[in-house]
């Protein structure tokens, strides 16, 4: 008997371009829509796409999106008779699915025993072994000391994975290669996971060593139907989480895909599992795949399943939570084709991939290939979530027409202003082992400084380029002193490229090309047009275009599939050496919450060690002093927002031993 939950205002419990991206089927299936904002938010897309929105807090994640009760109040002032969490930590919250039956609200997602079932790692693998499903041998007791803890990761043998049981996203997540360094990972992962999920608890895992990560995507309804639509390879990873995902996975046959979708249905049939979700693996090179956890909701990745299935896994979901039985039968999934998404996130891989914030100058998204995005140029970049802005999927008839679709719009992509991890992407598809499909989750390890790495010759013309469109955007003088018209003699800049500075003479032709010495070479390079953001010139007999943005003294250039911050210090003061942290002064490397403070006022440091954590983008981030002295100052407590080069502590440096005398 069909059992029909009908709705009609549906309320998006989330941000950005998941909410954006819920919004477009949802209209396409004629449902209105409500958008829920925090105070960082209220000039957001998802907030102006909407058909109504709703304030629910201030710009922290334990006060906005996360909180149920201001989620469920916007509902009711609203009038939406459904909510769709999107992704992430509220998706995989037993209390809201608890909270919306008890309002007579259709929550677009599993129910609170299911969530509860699978959505705990601890739980889930012991359902899964009392299936019969292999899982990485480890620890997930009730005993949480860490005597106990250090014993069971003994007894398991390092390297060893520490777990928040209550989330994923890499959160409260630490890979242990050896015994000393565990007390201290015990502890992060603990912060780390109480911050995201409000709950400490962890579980150990054996580390296997450079596996495939594969996911099976599943969708059920009410009535006991389950199906799975084909595997997801995630293995491309930093922090433990997924940066490239692909559909199928190169490392999948038909036949080991038919045993691990059997395997996942079989699951999600047993808990009587409702709607769409994710059963992840671990793939070892013999082929034998083990259960991790399950995602009780839509995942990030989803449109590689999408691109490959042509089924619209957001209206699938729609459609069950309105209770209607599925219309397909496993026989009606045809996998097509390839596809490859990459996350384009805030933040500095050469850093330890840390997060970045702050203001998108200029931003333009290619048009051939789909983008999952929900910024627009001047749009701001909040340091309190996560730190992915967009999501870019290439698909084709095969893999290698996928991945050449995809290296060529994220080359064309434009996002200056606030450092991403777009060039990182790029060299990503680019190693020869990605090309071979050969990618494990020690991909970034093994290539290290290579996917990141900057070309010197790229560097230096874009130098040069930068030095011509300063010169040639400088309608007046400037700075300079100097009229263009009339400037007969050689231009002098002093600029400053990332970390480097150069010295650069610039000198007009009479036949409208521009010459650029750098160092002893000399570039010559003639605009053809400059258009905007958009710049067309010949360099050295090649024709190219490049992106640019200019903001007085700073120009940001986009060339080559690299992003250049290129500073004119010209007529600058002399810089004093102040903000690496080598005068004593410690400051903050991003915008955050001071998660935990590690020393006091008058103790001795050695240099590299732990000064403080700061929180954030939902990963935390330790600060550490670069000399040995002592503890001058401490300025900032606990729970404190701070700003990027805050300062946050100084460091009275050690002095040097003095040599014997002769």
């Amino acid at each position: 008997m069909i059992q029909a939950t009908p709705f009609s205002k549906i309320l998006i419990a989330n941000r950005g371009e998941i909410a954006l991206r819920v919004m477009r089927t949802a209209r396409a299936m004629g449902y209105r829509t409500v958008a829920v904002y925090s105070t960082a938010d209220r000039l957001a897309r998802h907030v102006s796409a909407a058909d109504q929105a709703v304030c629910i807090g201030e710009a922290l994640p334990a006060q906005s999106y996360l909180r149920i009760e201001a989620i469920i109040a916007a509902a009711k002032l609203s009038g939406a008779d459904a909510i769709h969490p999107g992704y992430g930590f509220l998706a995989e919250n037993a209390a809201i699915a608890r909270t919306c039956q008890k309002a007579g609200i259709v929550f677009i997602g599993p129910s609170a025993e299911a969530i509860v079932a699978m959505g705990h790692k601890a739980g889930a693998k012991q359902l899964m072994m009392d299936a019969g499903v292999p899982c990485v041998p480890g620890y997930h007791g009730e005993d949480q000391s860490e005597a106990r803890m250090i014993q069971e990761a003994a007894r398991i043998g390092f390297p060893v994975m520490i777990k928040a049981t209550a989330g994923g996203g890499g959160r409260g997540m630490r890979l242990v290669q050896q015994a000393v360094d565990f007390p201290e990972a015990l502890r992060r992962a603990r912060s780390e996971a109480q911050s995201a999920f409000g709950d400490p608890e962890v579980i150990l895992e054996r580390a296997i060593v450079a596996p495939r990560h594969i996911e099976i995507q599943i969708m059920a309804d009410r009535y006991g139907h389950a199906i799975h639509l084909g595997e997801r390879d995630c293995s491309i990873q930093r922090r433990h989480q997924k940066v490239v995902e692909e559909a199928p996975s190169p490392a999948v046959s038909a036949e080991l895909r038919e045993r691990m979708g059997a395997t996942a249905v079989a699951a999600v049939k047993a808990i009587r599992y409702e709607g769409a979700g994710t059963l992840e693996f671990l793939l070892d090179g013999q082929g034998q795949f083990y259960f991790m956890e399950m995602n009780t909701r839509l995942q990030v990745e989803h449109p590689v399943t999408e691109a490959v299935t042509g089924l619209d896994l957001v209206e699938l979901q729609l459609r069950i939570a309105a209770g209607e039985p599925l219309a397909l039968q496993q026989h009606d999934v045809d996998l097509c084709g390839h596809a490859i998404e990459v996350r384009l996130c805030a933040e500095s891989p050469a850093q330890s991939f840390m997060p970045q914030s702050g203001r998108m100058l200029l931003w333009q998204m290619p048009e051939s290939i789909r983008v999952e995005h929900a910024l627009e140029s001047g749009a701001e970049i909040p340091p309190f979530y996560d730190s992915m802005i967009a999501k870019l999927v290439g698909s084709g008839s095969d893999r290698e027409a996928a991945r050449r679709k995809l290296l060529a719009g994220l080359e064309d992509a434009v996002a200056l202003g606030v450092e991403t991890n777009q060039a990182f992407l790029i060299q990503c598809l680019c190693q020869p082992a990605f090309i071979a499909g050969e990618a494990t989750t020690a991909f970034v390890a093994e290539h290290g400084a290579a996917l990141w790495g900057d070309d010197p010759e790229n560097r230096a013309r874009a130098s040069a380029l930068a030095a011509m469109l300063l010169y040639a955007t400088d309608e007046h003088g400037g700075d300079h002193g100097v009229s263009r018209i009339a400037a007969r003699g050689s231009v002098v800049f002093h600029l400053g490229i990332g970390a480097e500075r150069c010295t650069l003479a610039v000198n007009k032709c009479e036949d409208g090309q521009f010459q650029i010495m750098l160092a002893e070479r000399i570039f010559t390079l003639q605009t053809m047009q400059i258009e905007g953001t958009q710049v067309r010139f010949v360099g050295d007999g090649l024709g190219e275009r490049a992106a640019f943005v200019r903001d007085r003294h700073l120009l940001l250039l986009r060339y080559r599939g690299q992003a250049y911050r290129v500073e004119d210090h010209t007529h600058a003061a002399a810089s004093r050496g102040e903000g690496t942290g080598g005068d004593g002064k410690i400051r903050a490397s991003m915008n955050g919450r001071v998660v935990s403070v590690l020393v006091s006022e008058g103790d001795i440091v050695q240099a590299g060690q732990p000064i403080l954590v700061l929180e954030a983008m939902k990963m935390e981030h330790v600060h550490q002093t670069p000399v040995a002295g002592k503890v001058l100052a401490v300025s900032v407590a606990e729970g404190d927002q701070v700003a990027a080069t805050r300062v946050l502590a100084e460091i009275e440096p050690a002095s040097p031993p003095s040599e014997p005398a002769p």
